[in-house]
């Protein structure tokens, strides 16, 4: 089986954000998509979930972090061009 990653990030909005994304050069799967979540495909074994703050805060115990005010997480994804 090939290993696979995945990332989950909250999100506030998730169209917004799926719409966001999309315009990026993004796709999603639809057999892991509902009005909860998404599954964002960034490549062949990689994934980001993105999970609405509500659903986010089901599997865990702390706050969600103020992105405004702290760092939870830093991602790079490489293209061509900006």
């Amino acid at each position: 089986m090939a290993k696979q990653i995945f990332v989950n990030l909250p999100v506030k909005v998730l169209q917004k954000s799926i719409g966001f994304f999309t315009r990026v050069g993004f796709s999603f799967d639809p057999k892991f998509t509902d009005e909860n979540a998404t599954c964002m495909v960034i490549g062949e074994n990689i994934f980001a979930m993105l999970l609405v703050e509500k659903f986010f805060k089901t599997f865990i115990k702390k706050e969600i972090a103020d992105s405004a005010k702290t760092t939870e997480v830093l991602l790079a994804i490489s293209f061509e061009s900006r």
